[in-house]
């Protein structure tokens, strides 16, 4: 893990905007994570994912944290469900061809969508009469303020049309790690 200053964050946005973060970081564990939250510095950090929901107006003089956690793994396996545990910065669409070339069934509807994994959760993403929280179990999310790690069931994600509490009465206050 490196902070860097004056990083350009035109390869981080699908819009390519020229823009700069004043201080960047890009991390890969959640231990990193954790560590650079932690961080007295700089209070209040810019989260970015895969950058794909985002339009970029003027530089940003916060600490942007590039969420790049990386892997997919079987949880569990039956006759009839798949469960698997998929980190934040994976790509969704990538995520969603591994499904597919697994012969996982239930998110093809859903590829093509812009973003990563990470980011699912807090809009709810979906297409074709499919939603995430149609296939959800549950993901874990680091409580911004004090560092702590959280499981959040279906239920607590509390989920709606595009919508969450990701997105509305909990915005800002969680960084989902998978």
């Amino acid at each position: 893990m490196k902070l860097q200053e004056n990083i350009s964050l035109k390869h981080y946005n699908t819009f390519g905007i020229e823009a700069a973060a004043s201080h960047f970081v890009s991390v890969k564990t959640v231990s990193e994570l954790k560590e650079v939250l932690a961080m007295q510095k700089h209070p209040s950090p810019f989260i970015l994912g895969g950058g794909s929901n985002l339009l970029l107006t003027d530089d940003v003089d916060n600490l942007v944290i590039h969420v790049n956690l990386k892997g997919i793994q079987v949880i569990s396996e039956t006759n009839t469900d798949i469960f698997l545990k998929c980190m934040a910065g994976e790509n969704w669409h990538d995520f969603v061809l591994y499904c597919i070339e697994n012969e996982y069934g239930g998110l093809e509807n859903m590829s093509l969508i812009p973003g990563n994994v990470g980011t699912s959760p807090i809009q709810n993403i979906g297409a074709y009469g499919v939603e995430l929280k149609d296939s959800f179990i549950t993901c874990s999310a680091l409580e911004i303020a004090t560092g702590d790690l959280k499981t959040f069931t279906n239920a607590d994600c509390n989920f709606g049309y595009r919508s969450s509490i990701f997105k509305t009465n909990r915005k800002g206050e969680f960084v989902i790690t998978d």
